[in-house]
């Protein structure tokens, strides 16, 4: 195993659980209720938390809802699709 498939594969990994963990942020979004510093929840929070907060200072909530982990998903999607798709920029070195 040479070095560009352990960058692939650990960037695919870490691109990968990142997004559900995002997905996963954009569900408790519906659940305003819920505290995030509890256990299961906080597993979610806390690694996304310091990518959502600057975001936040960026573009507010709209009309009470948080849509920064949306915005994060696409982020993260597109990342992986440019790095490491059929034609990504890591894929063909």
């Amino acid at each position: 195993m040479d070095l560009s498939t352990v960058v692939n594969w650990s960037l695919g990994l870490f691109l990968a659980v990142m997004t559900i963990l995002f997905i996963f942020r954009i569900i408790l979004t519906w659940y305003p209720q819920i505290n995030l510093k509890q256990f299961p929840y906080n597993i979610v929070a806390y690694p996304t938390e310091p990518f959502l907060a600057p975001l936040r200072k960026v573009i507010p909530p709209l009309g009470g809802v948080d849509i920064t982990p949306v915005i994060w998903v696409g982020i993260l999607t597109l990342l992986r699709e440019l790095l490491l798709g059929q034609q990504g920029l890591l894929t063909n070195f």
